[in-house]
């Protein structure tokens, strides 16, 4: 079957955000970069810094991104989120604390009619939706 996962892109920031991403979540964090992958001889040596491909796996978590984003400049919108929802009101607390750090908190974590819930942007810019469980 087939899996979805979130991939990212950062405007050379990628390993930071990664990092930041598996203090929050833990697991296991990959990231290679141009110079490192077998790509290198084909990107101006001003890329080789940058990241081609990261990959975070926390449990069920998979977290994709690079920094590869070509001509254009990133474009942070309201138009996607990362819904992230936990197993335990544990879980989404722990979450949501970490990735509040440096963040624009839009609505704290509180009981809903659906369940535990709260959302924010990141200091990376992207948005999150917390949720757990049903009230």
């Amino acid at each position: 079957m087939a899996q979805l996962n979130a991939y990212v892109r950062f405007n050379g920031n990628c390993k930071e955000a990664f990092e930041f991403y598996q203090s929050c979540f833990g697991g296991d964090l990959k990231v290679q970069t141009v110079g490192e992958s077998p790509m290198a001889a084909q990107w101006s040596p001003d890329t080789h810094n940058r990241v081609l491909h990261a990959e975070l796996k926390s449990g069920t978590l998979t977290l994709l991104g690079s920094d590869m984003i070509g001509t254009d400049a990133p474009v942070v919108g309201n138009v996607i989120s990362l819904c992230l929802v936990c197993s335990s009101k544990e879980e989404i607390e722990a979450y949501f604390k970490n990735l509040s750090t440096g963040a624009n908190v839009t609505n704290d974590l509180r009981s809903e009619f659906f369940g535990t819930y709260g959302d924010l942007v990141d200091k990376f810019g992207l948005s999150w939706m917390l949720q757990f469980g049903m009230s």
